[in-house]
């Protein structure tokens, strides 16, 4: 019975157990991503964030403790390298698994294991997703938006009587400049049109 016994033994003895954890560990870091079963991706999980964890402290110890459990240089230089840069401001949860349907062979479930860092589509998607809420929130912050948008308004206004102004005063030179044709056309009148005004019909 296994009652109280939490470790997936994934139907191996210990050694290829650990050897399995180890290689796909070293695949994940190199690769930043691998498809497996999802059984194998949870005891994955378990298995390498505490490495990621370990590889933000850069010391020969760490080192040697994660080499201890990777046996690949490579994977070790990346991942002290590379990743903890990337995972430094990150407190925890340094991996995700996205399940992938069932194996046509024997319906096993599919998974694909991913380091979160690494996949910039969704990275991209995150943070306009925040710009998004950051414009909807109603915090503090809007009342400060609310006052900008108060004062812009009486700028606003005070510029328009402005920009108004020179269309008022045309429209009043407008009506004397009528007022003085009237007589210049009125003279231009000759005599013969105001008798043929007087005419009897």
């Amino acid at each position: 019975m296994r009652h109280g016994k939490k470790v997936n033994h994934l139907g191996r003895t210990a050694p290829h157990r650990k050897a399995l954890m180890a290689n796909m560990a070293s695949s994940l870091i190199l690769h930043k991503r691998i498809n497996t079963t999802l059984a194998k991706a949870k005891a994955l999980r378990v298995y390498v964030e505490p490495l990621l964890t370990r590889a933000k402290n850069d010391t020969i110890h760490s080192r040697r403790t994660v080499f201890s459990y990777l046996k690949d240089k490579t994977a070790v230089a990346e991942l002290f390298r590379d990743i903890s840069n990337k995972i430094a401001d990150r407190q925890g949860g340094y991996t995700r698994i996205i399940k992938l349907g069932n194996r046509i062979g024997d319906n096993a479930e599919l998974a694909m294991i991913e380091l979160v860092d690494y996949n910039e589509h969704l990275l991209k998607e995150t943070k306009s997703d925040k710009g998004a809420q950051k414009k909807t929130r109603r915090r503090g912050a809007g009342k400060a938006t609310k006052a900008g948008a108060a004062t812009a308004e009486p700028a606003a206004k005070a510029a328009e009587p402005v920009a108004a102004a020179p269309a008022v005063e045309e429209e009043v030179k407008a009506p004397e400049a009528a007022a003085e044709a009237a007589p210049e056309a009125e003279a231009n009148e000759t005599p013969a049109q105001e008798g043929e005004e007087n005419k009897p019909e």
